[in-house]
């Protein structure tokens, strides 16, 4: 009996056990678990969201650059709709064929994304006036309601690298942000991207109750969980519109970039990519698909290339004003010092190698050598600062050099508001012991001359350039660079560091015998295309070797020498010297913004660079 009644205990509380799993798991499933719990809320409430209206962006005069324009997105619930419905009209309304219809309208109703009980997204980007004729007969679609939202379009045909453009989000984003889900917008280039978390604003939503045939019955507890949206931040930035539309028909027809900032604050006044397109092309409307592709597929132009911030050029010859800054601190060299040059710097005179300079007058002194842009000054310079710590350690000398530099910004990435900035190339030791691995007794500064005329291996970003003539127009110091100059809220501030100093570690008794040089270069030297009377604009020519086709054409300015209101760098691809087409681009630009218009005197200039068409233009 007592061996029967062990079994029976047994038995009994295995059943029990067994019992109390499956009520454990099932208030795991149904209680505690998401999965369920979010079905079960998915299908009795309907959370209706509100877009909020973008950030706008403004230039420096309070002009609009970027605004919201309104479009529909069509949402059904499929429960809703009933079976005959004029399918004809509908397609005749929104423009769609009639066989798109039930393609749009029919989903995976097994897939947990989609239930016949749930509104859907039917049809996005309906514009208003498309919208207002569909509205007329939304009474004739039960089913259908539509959602408000916005997208981007632009009054003026310009700036289209610096401003960027929306795209719709991707699950990767949607898996790795909160806030973002399938069928928004965000940023994807330019002031877009980097201030997307300021420009976005804030979703709001509405819960309504819904029946179990999906029907809206009111709203979720008294609508004490509604939120409103709220509107994005407006940026205000320190472009100037008329700078920026006349430096780009400048660049009509040519490969390059222009970059101009105000010295004192560091603000960018304008900042070109040549070619570059109407950003209205890429605003998500229906041909918005076309028009990327078409642009996309452009190989020869590449207008999708931000060639201001991306691209990195030789800066040539207007690297000789840093180099002498530099020479002049450390002692390398004095003001004063003259350098003979016949035509040519001989290298070796046993192996006969020598580099070759161009006709000018005895450079006297460093002023006049940047006045003539002597090839042979810079090239004697840089031998003697690579080899300071002696013949055989030339790597230590350039490594200090290398140092030096990355004081003016070079070889880093200076932080200005694009996420796409080239931090260029500034050449060190271990790049030279790396190509010279073969070499018995190892590199020597005869091997890297170039360096000290702005070519070989050093490569910068024409935001780089801009920045070097920022620097000598504040004797010694830069503002980083940027776009974005204030929000539209009065408690929301840019980062601190665009409003901080970066000094050069440069006294400013050299910046005098470099400016003299500059300044001397417009009156008497390389760039006297770029002479406007009365605006005392100090400069450097550039003209950057191509090996695989005509040169480039460079040049950097300030003006006014005293009290500078504008530093400017213009690089053109294949252009050929420097004082030839870049030097009229800047001083026409400088012209502008000094003076808002273009005197009488200047306007040759002005018709010789429109004439000058220097790319092709593909077959549209």
């Amino acid at each position: 009996m007592n061996q029967f009644s062990n079994r029976f205990t047994v038995i009994y509380g295995f059943i029990i056990l067994c019992a109390l799993g499956l009520v454990l798991q099932a208030a795991r499933i149904q209680v505690f678990g998401s999965k369920f719990k979010n079905s079960a809320s998915k299908y009795a409430i309907d959370k209706q969201t509100q877009y909020p209206s973008r950030g706008l962006i403004y230039d420096r005069n309070g002009q609009l650059l970027v605004y919201n324009i309104p479009v529909y997105d069509l949402k059904v619930t499929y429960n809703k709709v009933p079976k005959e419905i004029d399918t004809t009209l509908f397609c005749k309304l929104l423009n769609i064929r009639k066989d798109s219809f039930s393609i749009l309208i029919t989903k995976d109703w097994r897939s947990a994304q989609f239930s016949k009980s749930v509104p859907f997204t039917f049809y996005s980007k309906i514009s208003p006036e498309r919208f207002a004729k569909f509205q007329e007969h939304l009474h004739l679609f039960p089913g259908f309601y539509p959602v408000l939202r916005y997208i981007r379009s632009y009054p003026h045909q310009n700036a289209a690298h610096a401003l960027g453009y929306l795209g719709e989000v991707n699950q990767k984003v949607i898996d790795n942000n909160t806030g973002y889900s399938s069928g928004d917008f965000m940023g994807v280039s330019g002031l877009e991207k980097t201030y997307e978390n300021k420009l976005k604003g804030q979703k709001g939503y509405n819960y309504l109750l819904k029946d179990n045939l999906g029907r809206e019955v009111g709203a979720y507890s008294e609508g004490g969980l509604d939120s409103v949206a709220q509107s994005g931040l407006d940026l205000i930035t320190g472009l100037d519109l008329e700078l920026q539309k006349y430096g780009e028909s400048l660049m009509n027809g040519k490969r390059g970039s222009v970059v101009a900032i105000e010295p004192s604050s560091g603000e960018i006044l304008s900042i070109i990519s040549a070619p570059s397109y109407d950003p209205n092309l890429l605003a998500l409307n229906q041909n918005r698909g076309s028009s990327f592709k078409r642009l996309f597929q452009d190989s020869i132009n590449r207008p999708f290339l931000d060639r201001s911030v991306m691209a990195k050029y030789p800066p040539g010859s207007i690297f000789k004003p840093i180099f002498s800054l530099i020479a002049l601190q450390d002692e390398i060299t004095y003001a004063s010092r003259t350098i003979y040059c016949d035509g040519e710097y001989t290298v070796n005179k046993k192996r006969g190698f020598s580099q070759g300079c161009h006709g000018h007058p005895t450079p006297y002194n460093i002023s006049i050598a940047l006045e003539h842009s002597c090839n042979s000054y810079y090239y004697q310079l840089l031998r003697e600062y690579v080899e300071q710590y002696g013949y055989s350690q030339p790597g230590k000398g350039l490594d200090r050099l290398k140092s030096r530099l990355a004081d003016f910004g070079l070889g880093i990435p200076l932080g200005i508001d694009s996420y796409l900035e080239n931090k260029g190339n500034v050449p060190g030791s271990k790049y030279f012991d790396r190509l010279y691995a073969n070499v018995r007794s190892g590199w020597r500064s005869t091997y890297i001359l170039s360096l000290g005329i702005g070519q070989g291996e050093l490569q910068l970003t024409t935001v780089q350039m801009a920045n070097l003539a920022a620097i000598i127009a504040n004797r010694g110091h830069y503002f980083i660079p940027h776009l974005v100059k204030s929000y539209s809220a009065s408690d929301s501030l840019i980062a601190k560091k665009y409003n901080t100093p970066n000094y050069v570690n440069v006294d400013s008794v050299h910046f005098k015998p470099v400016i003299k040089g500059m300044y001397d270069v417009i009156r008497s030297g390389t760039a006297q295309m770029a002479y406007v009377p009365g605006l005392d604009i100090c400069g450097k020519t550039g003209t950057s070797q191509n090996p695989h086709g005509e040169d480039h054409s460079v040049f950097f300015a300030f003006a006014p020498k005293e009290n500078p209101k504008i530093a400017i760098a213009v690089y053109v691809e294949n252009a050929g010297f420097g004082g030839t087409i870049a030097a009229p681009i800047a001083s026409l630009m400088i012209e502008k913004y000094l003076n808002r218009e273009i005197g009488l005197s200047s306007k040759w200039k002005e018709d010789f660079i429109y004439s000058k068409n220097l790319i092709e233009t593909p077959d549209q």
